[in-house]
This record gives C-alpha cells, sequence and structure tokens, in this order.
C-alpha cells in the first residue's frame, strides 16, 4: 500500500509544481493583494465615516458651549450697571468675567482643533473612497489576467489530476484523506520515509512501540506534524 501512495504523491508533487508556478506569477500577486485590498475596504471606509461623524457631533457640541458662554459674557458688558442694581464688589465681577473669557478661549481652541481634525478625516474618506473605486478596476483587470495565466495550465492540471484520481484508487480511502487534509494545510511531503527513529521533517523522535510497528512494515502518522511515516525494508 505505501508504493501506491508515494507514487500518488509523486504524481502530486507534479501538481504542486504546477500550483508554485502559478502563484509565482505577478498576475496572481496583483490579484490577491487588490482582492484583499477590497475584502478589508468596505470597514475601513465606514470605520472613516464613523469618526468624522463622532467629530462632528463633538465640534457641534463645543460649539453650542462656545455660543452659550458667548452670550453669558454679554451680561457683563455693563459692569456699572450691574453694580448699581446688585450691589457688590465690581472685582468679582470681573474675575467672573475673565474667568468666561479664559473659558471662550479655551473652547475656540478644542474648536479649532476638532475643526482641523474634521477635515483631515474629510480628506483621508476622500482618498480611501477613490483608492477603493480604482482597485475595484484593477481587481476586475488582474483577475482577467489571472485567469488567462490558470487557463494556460489546465490542459496540464487536467492531465495531473486524472492520473491522481487513477492512483487514488489503489490508496484507502482513510489513508487518502489524511493525506488530502495535510496537503489542504500546504504540507508537503506529506509521505515520508525515517531517519534514526525520527520524522524526517519535524525531527519527532519515535517510540520503541512506533519503531516495531513500523519494522512490521506497517505506516504510521507522526503524532507532532501528522505526516505518513514508513520505514524502508
Amino acid at each position: 500500500m505505501i508504493e501506491e501512495l508515494l507514487r500518488y504523491q509523486e504524481e502530486d508533487g507534479k501538481l504542486r509544481a504546477v500550483e508554485q508556478e502559478i502563484a509565482a506569477t505577478d498576475e496572481r500577486k496583483k490579484y490577491m493583494a487588490a482582492r484583499k485590498f477590497m475584502d478589508k475596504a468596505p470597514e475601513k471606509l465606514d470605520a472613516l465615516e464613523a469618526k468624522a461623524v463622532e467629530l462632528r457631533h463633538m465640534f457641534d457640541l463645543l460649539t453650542k458651549k462656545y455660543e452659550e458662554l458667548a452670550d453669558t459674557l454679554k451680561d457683563y458688558e455693563n459692569l456699572d450697571e450691574m453694580i448699581g442694581e446688585q450691589g457688590g464688589e465690581i472685582a468679582f465681577y470681573r474675575r467672573s468675567a475673565a474667568q468666561i473669557a479664559d473659558s471662550l478661549k479655551g473652547l475656540r481652541a478644542e474648536i479649532n482643533k476638532l475643526a482641523a481634525q474634521i477635515e483631515t478625516a474629510s480628506k483621508e474618506f476622500k482618498a480611501a473612497k477613490k483608492q477603493t473605486i480604482a482597485m475595484q478596476k484593477q481587481r476586475k483587470e488582474y483577475k482577467e489576467k489571472y485567469e488567462q495565466v490558470k487557463a494556460a495550465h489546465k490542459g496540464e492540471i487536467d492531465a495531473i489530476e486524472a492520473n491522481l484520481k487513477e492512483l487514488a484508487k489503489k490508496v484507502p480511502a482513510d489513508v487518502l484523506a489524511k493525506y488530502s487534509a495535510k496537503r489542504k494545510e500546504k504540507v508537503y511531503p506529506v509521505v515520508c520515509v525515517v531517519t534514526d527513529k525520527r520524522c524526517p521533517q519535524c525531527g519527532m523522535e519515535l517510540s520503541i512501540a512506533e519503531i516495531d510497528k513500523l519494522s512490521g512494515g506497517n505506516f504510521i502518522e507522526c503524532d507532532s506534524c501528522h505526516r505518513i511515516l514508513f520505514k524502508k525494508k
């Protein structure tokens, strides 16, 4: 059985080589980069829009507070009249007016800062939206070119897969399932010959029981990397 599995792996190695060749092309790299960008674009745009809304809300609150304080300060414009009507020391009213003026100055600084942040956020959103539209067009273009690359290898891939289908008939279904699971994880080789009582890929030392099982012509699964291990007779 191990001979059939090795033949299957050898043919599968040809498929892997073609897959790696396709994966290394600029067409695929550009397409995958564009697709990755577009996958994250909606989330990024939503975050920028939410940030702009939050900044605008804070801007409106501070502006309203500023206007309220400005109206209050107007009441201190005629201090002599206030003293005459209410009595008290003019110094108290002047201190109050000065405190309000300081508060207005601080609020104005915060409002100006927020205004600058809003402008920056607006520019970021517009730039991100423009980039998204451009990348959307590029993704379509890159996908078409990537499909052309795959089409150029289709005959070769179909032939290899046909051979694999025939070879798979001679391999037990449960063993083939384990092999396929590792291949999906891009692990290769999946089937390895044991050297020096260790897994040749991950270096896991095998137990005496495992060595005995291998000596009997059987195969085992590595406890560490889960590759299929066998021992040459």
